[in-house]
């Protein structure tokens, strides 16, 4: 594999399946193979920009001997399907998150994807952001000692329209289950979920019986102690943050700006750029720092991205969030 261009399709060419598509076509060894979309025009449009072949019907990756590979980044329904097809077929496939809404469904194909002689990934890349990846390090290296508190923040410049609202599954298992994710790269094995959330500023939220705030309390084998801080809005940009607290020390994630300049006048001091504006720009390294693992890991049998098991895993906290948040209890894990 590592002596010619891995052939990738790209199931999605809404706003993912775009970042994607960039990030193999800045990747040596990759190439965007296919496209395929139910909407015509969307993936004719997409795959022309990057000379691929455009479909609307999912079968023509399968069966074409085209593709190597796939993205999977179609809604979330269609994750458990396309990821079992592309195992029968022989092809890498790594999928944008979550796994599914249902867990049960979820853990359907757990065996066979255990069993599976080809790779699959799931698409949790905010391990791979620069300064993220460089906490865990020094975490791992012993710089902090002992993890006793972890803090994550999360929160989105604007909500997203209302038709997605209702077929995302919630704040848990949308924006709230990247968060989750890296709970568990710092911290293996959660046995409690507690979860207080409410709707603070929008009416179209919570008429979906969704929740617009949430804030959980996730608690470690070890004892330690997991803050998860979510909002759907956040006037002064895209608002993600890490602490990793242990008794030798702090180790600090601090939001982006697109300069370091600060600047210092007669009306204000210390002044600098807002943050940047949404996940396309905070996370674009990171993007390309997951595909690049996806296809090391295709040409050296080792698994280098989240698991199939990290998904599900992370669908379970979501699932727990859920539950404490309508019921009010503290929710222990199996």
């Amino acid at each position: 594999m590592s002596e010619k261009s891995l052939r990738i399709g790209v199931i999605g060419a809404g706003r993912i399946g775009i970042v994607h598509s960039g990030s193999i076509a800045d990747t040596p060894n990759a190439t965007v193979a296919y496209v395929c979309d139910a909407i015509a025009d969307s993936a004719e449009k997409l795959a022309t920009k990057y000379g691929a072949k455009h479909t609307t019907n999912v079968d023509d990756l399968f069966t074409s001997g085209d593709v190597d590979a796939i993205i999977v980044g179609s809604p979330t329904s269609t994750h458990v399907d396309l990821i079992s097809r592309a195992i029968d077929a022989g092809i890498h496939v790594l999928c944008e998150k979550p796994v599914d809404l249902d867990i049960k469904r979820a853990n359907s194909i757990k065996d066979k994807v255990a069993n599976s002689k080809t790779n699959v990934s799931i698409a949790f890349n905010h391990r791979y952001d620069p300064s993220f990846a460089q906490a865990h390090a020094r975490f791992k290296a012993g710089e902090i000692g002992k993890l006793e508190q972890l803090i994550l923040t999360s929160r989105d410049p604007a909500p997203p329209p209302g038709a997605y609202i209702a077929v995302s599954g919630g704040i848990f298992r949308d924006q709230a289950i990247h968060d989750f994710d890296i709970a568990r790269f710092f911290v293996s094995e959660i046995l409690e979920v507690s979860t207080f959330a409410s709707n603070v500023f929008s009416d179209e939220i919570k008429a979906e019986g969704d929740y617009d705030s949430a804030l959980t309390i996730l608690r470690g084998s070890k004892g330690e102690l997991v803050s998860v801080i979510n909002s759907r809005h956040s006037a002064y940009g895209y608002d993600q943050r890490v602490e990793a607290f242990g008794d030798k020390g702090m180790l600090q994630v601090s939001n982006m700006t697109p300069t370091t300049v600060t600047a210092y006048t007669s009306g204000a001091t210390e002044t600098r750029d807002g943050y940047l504006a949404f996940f396309l720009e905070r996370y674009a390294a990171s993007y390309r720092k997951e595909l690049a693992l996806f296809i090391e890991s295709i040409q050296t049998g080792k698994q280098l991205n989240p698991t199939y098991d990290d998904g599900c895993k992370a669908l379970e906290i979501a699932d727990a969030a859920t539950e404490s948040a309508k019921t009010g209890k503290v929710v222990t894990l199996k």
